[in-house]
């Protein structure tokens, strides 16, 4: 007797890999706090992710959907994209695993926010309270009264900003192009820009052989969780793939809390809960409409 799995349980099953793969990526990123700096990693990762993505598309024949037109556009992605991961990575160094996964949730909320400008959609009431509920959230974790926001929770905040840009202009991409195009354009600009902003001080650091694993680890978890989540999307719709997503928080939390001794803030947890639902919130009224 053969036991056939779900096309949904299928896709719950790739969002696993693709919690696994960014908690992997940040525990890497983290061990190599004080060996790379964020443009050191950056562009290591760029250039790997450049290596395997070529490989493959010739490896599967793919190399002909690699198109050189709107080249203009596939920068603006990922000049925005970079921004993103460069402060993701510093930001990673500076503030609680937890924190930081939760500020990144809120790149959704973001999109929403300026959607309505760029790709033309409709604003509504719901994406107003939405909006409103997730930013609500930022504030009981981040906590202004008491200490102010530091640079490590504004480098996250900015962070989400610049992956909203970044989906916004996917948006825009998957249009037309592939998904090969896309991350092969992804790799080869930020690889450019990585080595433009990492060799600006004519200091490059070489990763030895003592951490390269950590480098390799962050290379392919980056690649491998884009990947899991594209293949969850074809499986099922977003409004039961995305929520999926936001188990990495937590089992973060837990690793922090195990590996480093982070502490595990009712706070955190409180304005986790906020962003998170307002993410659920807006992807219901999205599958709605």
């Amino acid at each position: 007797m053969y036991f056939t799995l779900s096309t949904t349980m299928k896709a719950g099953l790739w969002m696993v890999g693709a919690v696994v793969s960014f908690s992997i990526m940040a525990i890497a990123g983290r061990e190599l706090t004080g060996k790379l700096d964020s443009f050191e990693i950056m562009l290591w990762r760029s250039l790997a992710g450049m290596i395997i993505v070529s490989g493959l598309a010739w490896h599967f024949n793919l190399l002909q959907q690699i198109k050189f037109t709107d080249l203009k556009l596939h920068i603006i992605r990922n000049i925005s994209h970079f921004f993103g991961q460069t402060l993701w990575y510093f930001a990673l160094t500076q503030i609680t695993l937890a924190q930081l996964f939760a500020f990144e949730f809120t790149a959704p909320l973001w999109v929403a926010l300026i959607a309505p400008f760029f790709l033309k959609e409709k604003f509504t009431k719901w994406k107003l309270i939405t909006i409103c509920l997730g930013f609500s959230g930022i504030l009981i974790i981040a906590r202004p009264e008491v200490g102010g926001m530091s640079v490590g929770m504004l480098a996250a905040i900015f962070c989400a900003l610049g992956f909203a840009g970044s989906i916004l202009t996917t948006k825009l991409l998957t249009r037309h192009y592939s998904v090969t195009c896309i991350l092969f354009w992804l790799t080869v600009i930020k690889f450019i820009l990585s080595l433009i902003c990492a060799g600006i001080d004519g200091d490059i650091t070489i990763p030895n052989r003592a951490w390269l694993h950590w480098v390799a680890l962050i290379s392919i978890g980056g690649l491998t969780a884009h990947f899991c989540i594209t293949t969850a999307l074809t499986l099922a719709p977003a409004s039961i793939v995305a929520p999926l997503e936001f188990l990495r928080l937590p089992l973060i939390a837990l690793i922090g809390y195990l590996v480093y001794a982070e502490e595990l803030s009712i706070f955190v947890l409180l304005g986790a809960i906020m962003i998170i639902g307002a993410n659920i919130l807006n992807l219901r009224r999205t599958e709605v409409n």
